[in-house]
């Protein structure tokens, strides 16, 4: 029986070959999807452990359930001011870091 080795690879090589390199489109596309599934379930999350429902946090935010609905399920991007109130609602840090030419910003 012949010896036959087995290629791996990581993560970022398999998205740049089916996905596309970092700063196609494509690519940025997917990125910016798969962080606003996590941040809708990260609002989820903490919704459900302060036992909110969808409108009553829309209520404490002031906007529609169907808002928080489309936040949580990642079918509706929301502006960084929405995002902030709803963690503000749910008594949640939230922190943004942005780092410009070697120089760290953050938004607590």
């Amino acid at each position: 029986m012949a010896n036959t080795k087995i290629k791996s690879y990581t993560l970022s090589e398999m998205k740049d070959k089916y996905i596309g390199k970092l700063g196609t489109a494509d690519r940025e596309e997917y990125e910016y999807e798969l962080r606003m599934d996590v941040l809708g379930r990260m609002i989820k999350t903490a919704r459900q452990s302060r036992k909110l429902t969808q409108a009553q946090l829309g209520e404490l935010v002031g906007i529609q359930k169907s808002q928080i609905s489309k936040l949580e399920s990642s079918t509706n991007s929301a502006t960084i001011d929405t995002i902030l109130k709803v963690f503000r609602a749910l008594k949640a840090d939230i922190h943004f870091n942005v780092i410009l030419e070697h120089q760290h910003l953050q938004l607590l």
